[in-house]
């Protein structure tokens, strides 16, 4: 029988060292410790894992050291894309371990992991220094041929910044470089069933390429929807929430969005009698 195959994604973990509060308020260790148990007891328990960037707030190796082995607990394979809070040359020196990334920080950390039923490839959308991102002609080039090399394999593509304009107006001053080129080339590959995306905070969906675009909440503190062009750059403290994409040969690829945490019920619509009144 054909079996599902379940990738949680979780994003913008902004950890830091020594303890310290993310913009002084934010326990960013304490909130991943709660996600990686959680994802670890689920009743479904995912396969893979996918944390699609800013890993650690500053970029720093200390920030890393500690990321490391909170990441680690996962019982199971976890990929990871930087995101512009990240930096490459230290992202690597903490993850030499991890065999599908590059082994060297002189360019875009891109990658492809072939093993699942569902082919995952990782984007470095980043630009070192700044706040947006991008996706540069020979990664475009590179990725057009991953996907030329293998058209019937079901494939979710991993970057940070999604290439989109979201209504957000602080997230939105630094629009994503080459995004009409990058749409064109996923619309050439109907295979690809997701596009993966972090950094906006929020739970987001957008058509991109004949494809579906999903954006995840933070692991910690979200974006305040707030869609005034004006609006100031705040967070909040929603819920933390992750996405669980449910991959299955006959049925296509489900996203569902999902919180950390426990929850009042669960409750039953049904008793002896019928629906309950």
């Amino acid at each position: 029988m054909n079996s599902s195959f379940l990738i949680a994604q979780i994003s913008d973990l902004h950890l830091k060292a020594g303890g310290r509060l993310t913009y002084g308020i934010v326990d960013t260790l304490g909130a991943l410790r709660r996600a990686v148990a959680h994802i670890n007891a689920s009743k479904q328990r995912p396969d893979v894992v996918i944390v699609s960037g800013d890993l650690v707030d500053f970029g720093h190796p200390d920030e890393y050291a500690v990321l490391k082995p909170e990441l680690e607990r996962l019982q199971m394979p976890f990929y990871l894309v930087p995101g512009n809070h990240d930096d490459r040359e230290h992202l690597l020196a903490a993850f030499a371990d991890q065999v599908y990334l590059p082994l060297s920080a002189q360019g875009p950390m891109d990658w492809v992991v072939e093993q699942h039923p569902v082919r995952l490839i990782g984007l470095d959308s980043t630009i070192p220094g700044e706040h947006g991102g991008q996706m540069d002609y020979r990664q475009l080039d590179w990725l057009d041929g991953q996907l030329s090399r293998r058209p019937d394999v079901p494939t979710v593509i991993v970057l940070h910044h999604p290439p989109f304009i979201t209504g957000i107006g602080h997230m939105d001053r630094e629009p994503f470089i080459n995004a009409a080129a990058f749409e064109r080339v996923i619309a050439r590959h109907p295979q690809v069933e997701r596009l993966l995306c972090g950094h906006l905070h929020r739970p987001m969906q957008r058509r991109f390429g004949g494809s579906v675009m999903c954006v995840c909440p933070g692991t910690s503190h979200q974006i305040v929807l707030d869609l005034d062009e004006a609006a100031p750059a705040h967070f909040n403290l929603e819920p933390a929430g992750y996405v669980l994409h449910r991959w299955h040969p006959e049925q296509g690829l489900v996203s569902h969005n999902a919180v950390f945490g426990e929850h009042e019920g669960p409750y039953p619509f049904y008793d002896a009698n019928g629906l309950i009144d």
